[in-house]
C-alpha cells in the first residue's frame, strides 16, 4: 500500500461515526477477498434503492460458496417495471425483506476487511456507500478489484503491438467473458450468481497471470 492510500486510510479510521465498525481496517486475511452484488429498485445512485445483496468469500484459488451472503431488503420506494423485468424481484418478493440498517449491518460483519471484487462495482459501492454514510460516516474503505479492468488488461496483452492502443476494441459483456474464460454461467441478475460469477472470473484471470489482484 502506498504512503497516500496509507494516509487516506488513517484519516478515515480516525473519522469513523461509530467505533464498532472500527474492524472494517484492520489488516485483511491473507489471500481472500469477497466478490459481491446488488440487485436495486432502478439504476439512479441518488434515488433508486437497494433490494437484494449477494456476496461470497473467495480464499486464494477456492469460492467459498459455504460462506455465502444472500439478503433480501425492503425497499421504501416502488421497484420500477424495467428493474423487475431485469431481476424479476417483484415488490411482494421483497416486502418481508430485511430493514436496509439491518442488512448493511450484515454485510459489513461479513465482509470484514477484506478487498471487494466484482463486475461493474463502481454502481453497487456507489448504492452501498450512499446508504451508508449516515452509519460509518464515509463509504466502504476496503480496496476493490474491477473484474472487466481485469479481463481487459488480459485482452489487451494478447492483442498485437499495432492494435494496442488507448481505445483497443475489447467486447467487456459478462456473457462475452465468462464464455471466453471457459466458465459455467449461473441465470444473470441474481445478487448471489452473479457475485459467484465475478468470483469464478477473478479466480480464473488470477490463475492466468499470477498474483493480479493482491
Amino acid at each position: 500500500m502506498s504512503w497516500l492510500a496509507q494516509l487516506r486510510r488513517a484519516w478515515q479510521r480516525r473519522h469513523l461515526a461509530d467505533p464498532a465498525y472500527a474492524f472494517l481496517f484492520d489488516p485483511p486475511p491473507p489471500g481472500e477477498w469477497v466478490a459481491l452484488d446488488c440487485e436495486t429498485t432502478g439504476l439512479n445512485v441518488r434515488s433508486d434503492e437497494i433490494i437484494a445483496i449477494g456476496a461470497v468469500r473467495i480464499a486464494g484459488n477456492r469460492i467459498l460458496t459455504s460462506q455465502r451472503l444472500e439478503l433480501l431488503v425492503r425497499p421504501d420506494k416502488a421497484i420500477s417495471p424495467a428493474s423487475v423485468r431485469i431481476h424479476r424481484l417483484r415488490e411482494r418478493d421483497v416486502a418481508q425483506g430485511l430493514p436496509l440498517a439491518e442488512a448493511l449491518h450484515q454485510l459489513l460483519h461479513f465482509v470484514g476487511s477484506r478487498p471487494l471484487v466484482g463486475y461493474y462495482l463502481e454502481f453497487d459501492v456507489a448504492m452501498l456507500n450512499r446508504a451508508l454514510k449516515p452509519l460509518l460516516g464515509m463509504g466502504l474503505p476496503q480496496p476493490r478489484i474491477e473484474v472487466s479492468a481485469l479481463y481487459y488488461d488480459h485482452k489487451f496483452r494478447q492483442l498485437p503491438p499495432y492494435r494496442q492502443h488507448d481505445n483497443a476494441d475489447i467486447d467487456l459483456r459478462f456473457t462475452t467473458l465468462m464464455n471466453d474464460l471457459g466458465l459455467p454461467r449461473r441465470e444473470a441478475h441474481d445478487a448471489l450468481n452473479d457475485a459467484v460469477m465475478a468470483a469464478l472470473a477473478f479466480v480464473k484471470l488470477r490463475q492466468l497471470h499470477g498474483a493480479m489482484g493482491r
